[in-house]
């Protein structure tokens, strides 16, 4: 671990902001350190409750830079490591990228409050309505998209990117709530899921002890 890099996450089974950067930063390969927000910070819960501000978590300290949006730490670590491939070589795939990148960022609304991220949940016969809906077709359009131009098995080829990282909280949610998949949507789910990382992930997500009642609703 490096003593210079740290990043700050809260809850490993319902933050899916955590998740983002924290395998952001695992496919960046700089070694770092974990520092876990106690479940009962208030902060904490208004960030995984949907209802904070300013979502500060994570945050990534990497030799006295503080950076705290998803994107940004992808961005930034992209120019620390390039060689890394955060990001397509290619300009016209690059800019791809970055645009369902943005799209995740701030889209969705429906479907991060409807289907609220939970690794340890199973919800086999969960009511998805309407809105939801039209959030989860519009990602599935963005994988078939990826997947037809560049290949798979990731959505920019045969590496993970920061695409990859931005969606896959989206891949635990589809899968806690049994969303119905077309056969290239399952597959890339389930190389996501695959990955030693997200394993890593999910087992860290399996072992905490606390609930969070209002996330523990089936709708």
């Amino acid at each position: 671990m490096s003593k210079n890099t740290t990043l700050t996450i809260s809850s490993k089974n319902y933050s899916s902001w955590s998740l983002r950067g924290w395998l952001i930063l695992k496919l960046s390969g700089l070694p770092f350190q974990e520092i876990a927000v106690h479940p009962d910070d208030v902060d904490n819960r208004a960030e995984l409750l949907l209802l904070s501000p300013s979502i500060l978590v994570p945050r990534l300290d990497h030799d006295g830079c503080k950076v705290w949006d998803t994107m940004a730490i992808g961005e930034y670590l992209n120019e620390l490591n390039p060689k890394a491939h955060l990001l397509p070589k290619d300009p016209a795939a690059r800019a791809h990228c970055r645009s369902i990148c943005g799209e995740m960022h701030s889209g969705f609304s429906a479907l991060r409050a409807s289907l609220p991220m939970n690794i340890k949940g199973k919800f086999a016969s969960f009511k998805v309505w309407s809105k939801a809906q039209i959030d989860i077709n519009r990602i599935l359009v963005i994988w078939q998209d990826c997947l037809s131009t560049y290949g798979g098995p990731f959505l920019f080829g045969k590496e993970p990117t920061l695409a990859d990282a931005m969606f896959a909280p989206v891949v635990t949610r589809f899968l806690t709530y049994h969303v119905e998949l077309d056969a290239a949507s399952a597959r890339y789910c389930e190389h996501i899921m695959a990955m030693p990382e997200m394993k890593e992930w999910v087992m860290g997500a399996l072992e905490e002890p606390d609930d969070i009642e209002e996330l523990e609703v089936e709708f």
